[in-house]
């Protein structure tokens, strides 16, 4: 399970954002003296906007103040995943296969945990990557957390589109 999101937020949440016709991406909650709950949506076609961030922001703020999930004081954060955004779902490491990808791992895999690479395969139950040191096969139960790294093939593909629809 990538542990980046909280699940008990993530299921509470997901119903709201899908409502407004968008995808839950992340829910986090950050933060050692004031906690940050961020959470990343996004349209069907990858794009969203600050005024569809502000609706999804009302709409969960609606809810949390009923629910009250969180009893300290916290700052309700909703973007967009970003260039470099998070891997959480087995749809976004299909979408974004053959660009390079950073993950930490739970348990290490021949003495290793954190690896940089090309994404190179995707199943429903592992990912591939390629490192300096090799080849890797990946369980996503093993999969900590993930993102994408900026390159410049990144930056010619969501100039492109390539990466938004």
């Amino acid at each position: 399970m990538i542990l980046e999101k909280h699940p008990s937020l993530h299921d509470m949440i997901e119903p709201v954002v899908t409502d407004l016709g968008f995808e839950l991406v992340r829910v986090a909650v950050m933060g050692a003296q004031k906690a940050v709950l961020q959470i990343m949506v996004e349209g069907p076609d990858g794009n969203i906007s600050i005024d569809d961030c502000a609706k999804v922001s009302r709409e969960v703020s609606a809810l949390l103040d009923v629910e009250d999930p969180i009893k300290s004081d916290f700052v309700l954060e909703v973007s967009s995943p970003g260039l470099d955004r998070p891997l959480t779902r087995v749809k976004d490491f299909e979408r974004f296969a053959g660009f390079e990808i950073k993950l930490e791992t739970t348990e290490a895999i021949n003495g290793q945990r954190r690896f940089k690479g090309p994404l190179t395969k995707v199943t429903e139950a592992v990912i591939s990557i390629t490192t300096q040191e090799g080849d890797f096969d990946i369980e996503f139960s093993n999969i900590q957390k993930a993102k994408l790294v900026i390159t410049d093939d990144l930056i010619k593909a969501s100039q492109k589109d390539q990466l938004l629809s």
